[in-house]
């Protein structure tokens, strides 16, 4: 039951590793809102916040280049991963919440 639920919210059930897709060239998109990033981001992650994203896809060029999405908890970045996906961004992964994907890295 909770692998359908993760499913569902775009969780990713099998292991990524994360520290290697950066490593690769893949962006952080933090999708918080500017005062929850001003109090604590990963360093080098780009914010964009989740009710802007589809007016800021200019500052995603690359629809081939990893994107990790990461928010609070992982609801803003699973939605964020759907709407890049929908939009013809072919590798994007939902890294959950920051914090969570910064220990991860």
């Amino acid at each position: 039951m909770l692998g359908t639920i993760k499913r569902l919210l775009g969780i990713n059930t099998t292991t990524v590793n994360y520290a290697e897709l950066v490593k690769k060239g893949a962006i952080i998109l933090d999708v918080r809102t500017t005062g929850e990033y001003a109090n604590g981001h990963i360093r080098g992650s780009i914010n964009i916040p989740l009710d802007q994203l589809t007016k800021n896809f200019s500052k995603l060029k690359n629809k081939e280049q990893s994107i990790i999405t990461c928010c609070a908890s992982g609801m803003r970045s699973s939605s964020a991963k759907g709407i890049l996906k929908s939009n013809g961004y072919q590798d994007v992964h939902n890294g959950g919440g920051w914090t969570s994907l910064k220990n991860k890295l």
